[in-house]
């Protein structure tokens, strides 16, 4: 995090509010529209619904991750991988949490940016002129949204750097404005007022037809809270809390400022005859002839939703990655700026939905229909690990954790009902859902079970030999320097597979032998080694510390480390190289060896463990290779191969005959 941000500044909270606050800052859009959809317009209905969003963004957004979750940053950053990495010591089980929570996020996040970017694009069509050209669900609305969206994702491999700094006015104005706006009505008719009063949300839940099942439309007035939190790193909390503040009365102005103009116009129902759809009280409230301009600001402000959205995507999978959770792919730095990553596969795959969510659905209304289910199970999951984080590492008295526990899972299981009449316009999503949740279930369990069969040995038993081998010019030597990549956390152990490549049918003989291990620690942003000379000059192992948000590029760091003993003099080979390499900047001769499994046909597992194990392999299949992975050139890296037997057979009747 960036040191200015580390306390509260102008600068901090500026930033603040056009990374943080896109997604739910933008949902005035549509939330109120869909709260009173064709339903006829009623004080009941307007005032409960008003109501039930205050309340929403008070428990839920202001109190629990306002408050409460914040507090869960892990050196700063937040995220429901980084919320994991506080609590799995505490329970072997909180990985599956952990995954549902990351899944449900990343496949509702799907349709934020169409919803978004569709909601501000139909205000055009209450601009004199357009009224017959804008309309929600023609070819030419839908391909504007398409265009804009299209062009979103192709700019992410360039980063936002430039147009980052235009973020935080551009958000600053979005929410000015829809202040502004909301107070014009609310002076009018300020009676709107009453809605703060919790009898209106009941009233409306338990009185109105089919009230309860309002909470579904509801609930779009908090979608972005989880994604808030995810974002925790790159403002800091003091700064997010400070600048909620002015969020959230931004946003009460503009839902009650919506909530008075409707019962002040006189109008019975939403329904416009004429274009068959919906009126958006957000445009109807707008004086004509600044209904441009708002449209524009609200554009704006949708795609910086959309680019946080996608920004936190990319995140939430290269922490996936650190942490054991999802294959090994191919992820990209477009600026200096810490934290910016680009991932092209994951890029591909959210312009994919993006573009076939707006053309299944084609209009922001139809779109509301099918939104905010998956984040309600993302919100439960993120209960779940918060416990645990208040329980153990918080320490909280069980009495208070308990009840608040209740209220957020009451609160929450409210809504997952309210929501889950939304499958069978979001059918298609359960695919996306289903395919992340269980190639990273996949991905953990089989990493898992082959982490069983990894089979140690004492390195420092195997010192004479490897002496005795690397003097041994009988054997043609391999590499001056000879890494071995080791999952052993002692140093002075070696996986056994690691031994039979060095002593194997091909013995390998080098003036040096690194044993290269990398720990992944729970801070986000650690870049740390050490090194241990178990033979001078000839066993070296390295260990690196390095964050679940780091880049591992061994290639780069190892040739660092050798520079660095180079200049320290901590090598002395007999013939010395290391000054001519120095002098004439030659590379150094370096040999990285990985020793790569796959599932041999020997094996008679289980069905659950056979079924983990095949997924897993054929996932592996179209993942990044791990010369790729640890970032290492392919010229200097040799790839071996060796059967990975978990369940040998136990009996084989196999007999011996004399045939005729």
């Amino acid at each position: 995090m960036s040191a200015h941000l580390k306390k509260i500044s102008a600068a901090g909270i500026l930033i603040t509010l056009g990374i943080i606050f896109g997604d739910i800052g933008t949902s005035p859009l549509y939330v109120f529209q869909a709260i009173v959809g064709d339903r006829p317009v009623s004080e009941q209905l307007v005032y409960g619904g008003i109501s039930c969003v205050f309340w929403t963004l008070t428990l839920q957004t202001t109190f629990k991750y306002i408050l409460l979750t914040l507090q869960a940053d892990n050196k700063g950053e937040g995220g429901i991988f980084s919320l994991f990495a506080l609590v799995r010591r505490y329970r072997h089980w909180l990985y599956f949490p952990a995954i549902v929570g990351a899944g449900t996020l990343l496949a509702d996040g799907i349709i934020t940016p169409p919803i978004s970017v569709a909601s501000a694009i139909e205000g055009l069509n209450g601009v004199k002129g357009l009224e017959k050209t804008i309309v929600a669900g023609n070819n030419l609305t839908v391909g504007i949204v398409i265009a804009i969206l299209s062009l979103l994702f192709f700019f992410q491999r360039f980063g936002t750097k430039v147009v980052g700094s235009a973020f935080g006015p551009i958000m600053f104005i979005w929410f000015a404005m829809i202040m502004v706006l909301g107070l014009h009505e609310l002076l009018q008719f300020p009676i709107i007022l009453k809605a703060f009063n919790p009898y209106y949300a009941f009233d409306l839940l338990y009185h109105y037809p089919k009230g309860f099942w309002l909470l579904g439309a509801v609930f779009l007035c908090t979608t972005g809270a989880e994604a808030l939190y995810s974002d925790l790193g790159h403002c800091g909390r003091r700064n997010i809390q400070v600048s909620w503040i002015f969020v959230k009365v931004s946003l009460l102005a503009s839902y009650f400022g919506q909530g008075a103009w409707l019962l002040n116009s006189g109008m019975k129902t939403l329904y416009d005859a004429p274009t068959k759809s919906l009126l958006n009280p957000f445009y109807e409230m707008i004086p004509h002839h600044f209904l441009l301009p708002a449209i524009i600001v609200a554009t704006c402000a949708t795609i910086i939703a959309s680019q946080a959205l996608i920004s936190g995507s990319f995140t939430l999978i290269s922490e996936a990655v650190s942490l054991n959770f999802w294959p090994k792919i191919t992820i990209k730095f477009p600026s200096n700026i810490k934290g910016q990553i680009y991932i092209p596969s994951i890029n591909f795959i959210l312009w994919v939905g993006c573009i076939a969510v707006m053309l299944y659905f084609r209009d922001s209304t139809s779109m509301q229909a099918a939104y905010g289910f998956s984040i309600t199970i993302a919100m439960l999951m993120t209960t779940t690990l918060m416990f645990y984080y208040m329980k153990f590492v918080k320490k909280w008295v069980t009495v208070v954790l308990v009840m608040i526990l209740l209220i957020f899972v009451t609160v929450e299981t409210s809504f997952f009902i309210a929501n889950a009449g939304k499958i069978l316009q979001r059918w298609m999503f359960l695919i996306f859902e289903v395919g992340i949740i269980f190639t990273m279930y996949i991905w953990f369990k089989a990493r898992k079970i082959t982490n069983r069969f990894l089979n140690f040995v004492s390195l420092t038993e195997q010192i004479p030999a490897i002496k005795e081998l690397s003097t041994d010019e009988t054997v043609p030597k391999a590499a001056t320097h000879l890494v071995f990549l080791t999952k052993a956390n002692n140093d002075k152990s070696v996986e056994q597979k690691v031994i039979s490549s060095i002593f194997g049918r091909q013995p390998k003989r080098a003036d040096v032998y690194w044993f290269v291990h990398i720990d992944r620690t729970d801070e986000p942003y650690t870049m740390e080694y050490s090194i241990h000379h178990l033979e001078d000059d000839k066993v070296i192992r390295v260990d690196f510390r390095l964050g679940f948000r780091i880049q591992t590029r061994i290639n780069l760091f190892f040739k660092m480390i050798l520079d660095d003993m180079l200049r320290h003099h901590e090598l002395h080979l007999k013939e010395n190289k290391y000054e001519a390499m120095q002098k004439y900047k030659l590379a150094a001769d370096i040999r990285y060896v990985i020793i790569e499994r796959f599932l041999s046909v020997e094996n008679e597992f289980s069905v659950k463990e056979g079924f983990i194990l095949n997924s897993y392999f054929s996932i592996k299949q179209l993942s990044q290779s791990d010369k790729k992975a640890f970032g290492l050139d392919g010229s200097d890296t040799q790839i071996e191969w060796i059967p990975l037997v978990v369940t040998p057979p136990a009996h084989i009747d196999l007999k011996r005959v004399a045939f005729a």
